[in-house]
């Protein structure tokens, strides 16, 4: 397959991402009704550490309300918590199938990923910031430079959550039940993505820690990139290697995973 027709191969699969994920409105609608009530609950609890300071952690009250509701907006967008079809067709054997398709699995589901992203990125990110803006006073940037950053760190976002989601499922070639690590997975990455609560709010120890990992480009590096708290390129630079070695670890992995699998027939 020429690369012009791969290139083809894998837009049409961004494009098949987004057309499936817009087909289920009602879910999305529901969804986005559920990361409003929980972006009313986390701004009353967060806003009460500033009843005796004006700034925490280098935040102030307009910083936070904004951390939040870019947070819920971005839960559905990066798809923190799902994903798992890789980990099922594993199981039964289907990715067999996927396997000697005219295609790089890997590169079909990252596009596959962007385009369900993009949809989630009009409804489910759109909405939570329009309610914060209604009911609180969040802190936006006025530079299109700003926001031109936050939409490269939205991507890396993606990317990164779809690389970590990819080695979740691929564990399905070792693992007879994967629930378990996904369980675990669902845990931890709440609170080390910076969803919960900033990452700045943590011991200083903890931050460094947790800078270590690729959890916070998921959410907290796009927040900040946002709020212009910390330096953008800085930020960008995180998710970005983050970005590229998950990417090369799950396709290390993927091929360490072709050899073990056995399917009825040969």
């Amino acid at each position: 397959m020429t690369d012009v027709r791969r290139g083809r191969v894998y837009w049409l699969m961004a494009r098949a991402g987004f057309r499936r994920w817009s087909t289920y409105r009602r879910a999305a609608f529901a969804g986005l009704f559920t990361n409003i009530v929980f972006g009313f609950l986390r701004c009353s609890v967060l806003l009460t550490v500033f009843q005796g300071a004006a700034t925490v952690a280098g935040y102030d009250p307009s910083a936070a309300v904004t951390f939040v509701w870019v947070g819920q907006g971005l839960l559905d967008v990066i798809l923190l918590w799902g994903g798992t079809e890789l980990a099922e067709r594993v199981r039964t054997g289907d990715v067999a199938i996927d396997l000697v398709r005219p295609w790089d699995l890997q590169a079909a589901l990252l596009a596959e990923d962007l385009g369900r992203a993009g949809f989630s990125m009009l409804v489910r990110f759109t909405g939570p910031m329009l309610v914060g803006l209604a009911f609180f006073d969040p802190r936006l940037p006025s530079s299109a430079l700003t926001w031109l950053l936050f939409a490269v760190s939205v991507v890396l976002a993606v990317v990164v959550s779809f690389g970590l989601r990819f080695l979740l499922n691929l564990s399905a070639f070792w693992l007879l039940d994967w629930r378990g690590v996904f369980g675990l997975y669902v845990v931890v990455s709440g609170v080390l993505a910076g969803l919960i609560v900033p990452i700045g709010l943590f011991p200083q120890w903890a931050r460094i820690a947790i800078w270590c990992t690729p959890f916070p480009a998921m959410v907290q590096a796009p927040a900040d990139v946002l709020i212009e708290r910390g330096p953008p390129l800085l930020l960008l630079a995180h998710q970005l290697g983050w970005a590229v070695v998950l990417l090369l670890v799950g396709r290390a992995v993927l091929r360490r995973g072709e050899r073990t699998l056995v399917v009825q027939g040969g």
